[in-house]
C-alpha cells in the first residue's frame, strides 16, 4: 500500500514539472512574440551604428549653416530680335517677279536692289498721270480766269464754284497718282519727260541677312504676299520664360549668364524689361540685352539662363550631407539614444533650393532646426546599410 502511494506522488510530480516548464515555454514565446512586433513597429527611417562602425565609415556632424549663396534662377528662352529689326518685304503693287539674286543666308544692305518686277498696269498708271497733270493745267488756268471774272462781275458765283471744284478734285487726284508712283519708285520727272517704265525696283530696308525667300523668277506677286524676310542680327536680345513664383526676385539690370545648345561658353546678358502679363503656363517673358553682340547669331537659337537675384543668407548645408532615394532628398540626423557605444540616425526628407561653392540651401522641415546634428560626411554610407538591412528582413541594427 505504501508502495502505491509513493509511485502516485511520483506521477502527480513529473505532471506538475511540465506543466510548469510548460507554462514557462509558452510565456517566454509570448515574450519572444512581443519583441518581434516591437521591431516590426520601429521607425524604419532610423539606423543604428556602433560607434566603431560610425569611426570606420568616417561619420562626421555638423550644424545646419546660414551662407550667403546667390538667388540664381534657372530659366530657358531663345534669341529674338526688336520688331524693328525684322522687316517682312512685299511689293507696293503686284507684278511678276523679272529677277532676284537673293538667297537665304546672303547679307544685303539698305538700299540695295533686291528685286525687280514688272506690269503693265505700271505703264498705265503712268499714262493716268500725265493726262491727269494736263487737265489740272487746264483747270489751273480755267479757274484763274473765272476768279478775274468774278470780280469785274461778269459771271455767277454758281460758275466761280464749279470751276474750283472741278480744279481742287483733279488736284487731289494728280497728288494720289503722283504719291502712288512715288511708292514705286518711278520718278515724276521722267514721266513728264515722256520716259515710261515697265519695272519697279525694290530695295532692301535694312541692313541684315535674308532669312526667307518665298518667290521665284516669274511669279506674280500680290501686294500681300511677303516675298522676303531680313533680319538684323546686330541688335539680338534674350527672351526669356520665367515661372510666376520667381518674378519677385527680377529687377531691371540683373545679370544673365547663359550658353547656346552649341556652345559650353557663357555670354551675359542684362534684364532690360520685366513683362506684366502672366500667360496660361504662368510664365513671365522677360528682355534681355546682350553684353556683347556677335553678328553671327541667329534669332530662334534656344538657350539655358541663369539670372543672378542678387546674394541672400539663406540656411545650407554641404552637397555631400544630401543623399536622393526614389527620386526625393534626405538628410541623416541624429537622435538621442541611452544605448552606450552606439550612435542612432534618422532619414529626414528636405527640399533643396540654390547650390553654390560646395554648398546647397535647404528648406528646414519641423524634424529639424539650426541646433539639430546633420551628418555631413558618411551620408551614403548610412543609407546603404539602412536599404541592405531592410532587404535582408532585418531589423537595422
Amino acid at each position: 500500500m505504501k508502495k502505491y502511494i509513493n509511485i502516485c506522488t511520483a506521477i502527480a510530480i513529473l505532471f506538475s514539472t511540465l506543466s510548469i516548464t510548460s507554462c514557462g515555454s509558452k510565456t517566454e514565446e509570448v515574450k519572444q512574440d512581443e519583441h518581434q512586433e516591437g521591431e516590426h513597429h520601429e521607425d524604419e527611417s532610423t539606423v543604428e551604428l556602433t560607434d566603431e562602425q560610425a569611426k570606420t565609415v568616417g561619420i562626421t556632424l555638423g550644424k545646419i549653416e546660414m551662407k550667403s549663396l546667390s538667388g540664381a534662377i534657372k530659366v530657358n528662352g531663345m534669341l529674338d530680335v526688336p520688331p524693328q529689326n525684322l522687316v517682312s518685304v512685299s511689293a507696293p503693287m503686284g507684278g511678276f517677279l523679272k529677277s532676284t539674286e537673293l538667297l537665304q543666308g546672303m547679307k544685303v544692305t539698305k538700299g540695295q536692289v533686291i528685286a525687280v518686277l514688272q506690269n503693265a498696269d505700271y505703264i498705265q498708271l503712268q499714262q493716268d498721270y500725265v493726262d491727269n497733270k494736263s487737265q489740272l493745267e487746264f483747270l489751273e488756268a480755267e479757274y484763274k480766269r473765272q476768279q478775274e471774272l468774278a470780280k469785274e462781275n461778269v459771271n455767277s458765283q454758281k460758275i466761280l464754284l464749279q470751276s474750283k471744284t472741278q480744279y481742287q478734285s483733279m488736284l487731289a487726284k494728280v497728288s494720289g497718282l503722283k504719291s502712288k508712283l512715288s511708292l514705286l519708285g518711278i520718278s515724276t520727272t521722267q514721266i513728264e519727260s515722256g520716259n515710261f517704265q515697265s519695272t519697279i525696283s525694290l530695295t532692301a530696308p535694312i541692313s541684315g541677312y535674308v532669312t526667307q525667300v518665298n518667290v521665284n523668277i516669274g511669279m506674280f506677286v500680290n501686294p500681300t504676299d511677303v516675298m522676303f524676310k531680313i533680319v538684323d542680327t546686330e541688335h539680338l536680345h534674350a527672351e526669356l520664360t520665367v515661372f510666376e513664383k520667381d518674378v519677385p526676385k527680377l529687377k531691371i539690370g540683373q545679370k544673365v549668364r547663359f550658353t547656346l545648345a552649341n556652345e559650353t561658353v557663357e555670354r551675359i546678358a542684362t534684364v532690360y524689361l520685366i513683362g506684366r502679363e502672366i500667360g496660361e503656363d504662368r510664365t513671365v517673358r522677360i528682355h534681355c540685352h546682350l553684353d556683347k553682340e556677335d553678328g553671327e547669331l541667329l534669332p530662334g537659337m534656344y538657350l539655358k539662363a541663369y539670372v543672378e537675384a542678387g546674394t541672400q543668407s539663406l540656411t545650407a548645408i554641404p552637397n555631400d550631407a544630401i543623399v536622393v532615394f526614389e527620386g526625393a532628398n534626405y538628410v541623416f540626423v541624429t537622435i538621442p539614444s541611452d544605448e552606450k557605444g552606439t550612435q542612432h540616425f534618422k532619414m529626414i526628407q528636405i527640399t533643396k533650393g540654390v547650390s553654390e561653392l560646395g554648398y546647397t540651401e535647404i528648406q528646414l522641415p519641423k524634424d529639424i532646426n539650426t541646433e539639430s546634428s546633420i551628418v555631413i560626411n558618411g551620408a551614403f554610407d548610412i543609407l546603404a546599410k539602412m536599404k541592405n538591412s531592410e532587404e535582408e528582413g532585418g531589423h537595422s541594427h
